[in-house]
């Protein structure tokens, strides 16, 4: 089988020390095997992804000596394919719409006789369609107000039954997505999220090792469920550590004097940054 990896990065800043290591590691797993390495856009965030950044990405991706394969996969322009997935699990009875807001969820689940499980981002929310009585959901679809669709977390552990994965630095992990609740598949004003995103985007480009950090290691107990509901193939995973600064902080887009344009402006060369980042 042929190994294909990819780097997916959302185009709301430039790049920094950071994705250059993930980047470059995830070229060096495609190129030691004789493999493809696919570079994809994940610009579903609409109101932070700016297209200066999607050429940005590019030239610092060609500066580092990066070759990936063409056309580049944007998700803004693959909605179809995300709604498919999401038609088939709604088909299944495992969505539901939720109208209320983070605000509202918060107020309910705070009520005296809710006792809400604390997950990886905050109180896990479960079943939230039935917090509203029927009538007051039918009158808010009725006037157009935005709601979020949610995966009903305990059905869809149900029918996928246990899955898990094979993990490069971890080993083999058994998933428990139920620590995240009643995930959110999409919303009115972004039709798509990322957990579902990535999951379809992996599946049709034929991506079968994943290279990322390991702030992303949580996520994969949702992907794994998704991609078993969906019948998709399961990748290889690798999450590697994250770089930190000396203070022990991880690199982040705010960290302008470590992007690569402006290090790459400063005099640094490729061979630099691959040595800066222990490659």
């Amino acid at each position: 089988m042929t190994v294909t990896t990819r780097f997916a990065p959302s185009p709301t800043g430039l790049l920094h020390l950071g994705h250059a290591y993930s980047a470059l590691l995830a070229h060096g797993a495609a190129q030691s095997a004789g493999g493809r390495f696919i570079l994809r856009i994940e610009d579903i965030d609409f109101g932070r992804c700016r297209e200066e950044f999607v050429d940005a990405i590019e030239e610092d991706l060609a500066w580092l000596g990066l070759e990936w394969e063409r056309p580049v996969r944007r998700q803004s322009e693959h909605m179809d394919d995300y709604r498919a997935a999401l038609d088939r699990l709604d088909g299944m009875g495992l969505l539901y719409r939720c109208f209320l807001s983070r605000k509202e969820l918060d107020a309910a689940l705070s009520a005296p006789h809710h006792q809400p499980m604390q997950g990886p981002e905050g109180p896990v929310v479960v079943d939230a369609d039935r917090l509203m009585p029927a009538g007051e959901r039918d009158g808010r679809l009725a006037g157009g107000e935005p709601f979020a669709l949610r995966l009903r977390m305990a059905e869809a552990m149900a029918k996928a039954g246990p899955v898990g994965w094979t993990d490069d630095r971890h080993g083999e992990q058994a998933a428990t997505p139920e620590v995240f609740g009643d995930v959110v598949l999409a919303r009115k004003d972004t039709p798509t999220s990322y957990h579902l995103a990535v999951v379809v985007d992996d599946a049709l480009q034929g991506v079968n090792r994943i290279v990322r950090g390991e702030d992303l290691f949580q996520a994969t107990h949702v992907h794994r469920l998704l991609q078993a509901l969906l019948e998709l193939p399961v990748p290889g995973y690798s999450h590697h550590p994250l770089l930190t600064d000396a203070e022990g902080r991880r690199y982040a887009k705010r960290d302008r004097s470590l992007t690569l344009r402006a290090l790459r402006e400063a005099g640094r060369t490729p061979d630099d940054i691959r040595a800066m980042v222990g490659l």
